[in-house]
């Protein structure tokens, strides 16, 4: 089983405009990084369990009825009577989406330590705002220290959301104490960038490599996607064929796609895949995020679909 601990949210993203008036309004669709991420690996046939602490109120019941209708266990959830978080999403004329984030009192961000994971967990992934955002990113450092001390593969996408980190300093130094706790980490190239303090993407992953960290796998938007490994592979492939409608939820296919992969094949040591393995990786993720920009929103694909595209 594979666990996904972080936030569920709602993303209100811009609709058709009003041809009338040229207003776009503002429709609500269920998210946040890991939460695409759960659902990813779920809709992909994986077994996916989502940490988190959801509200009560009727967004948080819609974010729970999509996990359960996308294969995801629930079973670690908690629940509190706190609003559901929300992300006011805006679209820039490449289709990238731009977040302002409503988060105070919240119910993901009071999440608490859910203690030793199942003796059945193969891979815990964290990222984005749930390691942002106290006092919740304090007990997912705990799921990821434990995790890592007990073996599991540990994957973390920083997903990074700049306005919400008050102290970037102190932010970076707290990511850093963090590497040598991760085996997968994935990441975009601008993230990659701004978490080095401007220095190239490709150049940061191999410091990071140092530090314990077996694999970094870098997405490039139009570019592609690559991966970095402790043992010296350096790979780059194409981005799928895609009809681009937006981005939402693309990198967090990539993460699910991967983890999806990865438990298919058993492959909790990295550091045993050969440079043909990940090939393979990156092109199952990159096929199933070129799904995901396809259509508005994260709605990443189901097996079905990859199989019929050829994947």
């Amino acid at each position: 089983m594979i666990v996904v601990g972080g936030e569920a949210l709602v993303d209100l993203v811009p609709g058709e405009s009003n041809p009338d008036t040229g207003v776009r309004p503002l429709w609500p669709r269920l998210g946040g990084g890991p939460y695409n991420v759960a659902l990813a690996a779920g809709r992909l046939d994986t077994p996916v369990s989502f940490l988190s602490r959801v509200s009560t109120d009727r967004f948080g019941a819609a974010l729970l009825s999509r996990l359960e209708e996308s294969s995801v266990d629930v079973s670690m959830v908690q629940r509190g009577a706190e609003p559901t978080t929300l992300a006011v999403v805006a679209l820039d004329e490449t289709g990238s989406a731009h977040y302002t984030f409503y988060t105070e009192g919240t119910a993901d961000r009071l999440v608490a330590d859910p203690g030793p994971l199942p003796d059945s967990t193969f891979a815990v992934s964290l990222g984005t705002l749930g390691m942002v955002l106290e006092p919740g990113a304090t007990a997912y450092e705990s799921v990821l220290r434990r995790a890592s001390a007990d073996g599991v593969l540990t994957a973390l996408d920083p997903n990074i959301r700049e306005a919400l980190i008050v102290d970037g300093v102190a932010y970076r130094a707290r990511f850093a104490s963090w590497l040598p706790h991760v085996r997968l980490l994935k990441l975009s190239v601008e993230d990659a960038a701004w978490l080095a303090g401007g220095a190239d993407a490709a150049e940061a992953a191999r410091s990071w490599l140092d530090t314990g960290v077996h694999a970094v796998v870098l997405t490039r938007g139009g570019d592609g996607l690559s991966v970095l490994t402790a043992g010296g592979i350096d790979v780059t492939i194409p981005t799928a064929p895609a009809t681009l409608v937006d981005t939402i939820g693309a990198g967090d296919t990539v993460q699910g796609a991967l983890l999806a992969w990865l438990y298919r094949r058993d492959a909790g040591d990295l550091t045993a895949l050969d440079e043909a393995d990940w090939r393979q990786a990156l092109d199952y993720a990159a096929r199933a995020a070129a799904v995901t920009v396809s259509r508005s929103g994260a709605e990443p694909p189901w097996t079905a679909e990859l199989t019929a595209s050829g994947v």
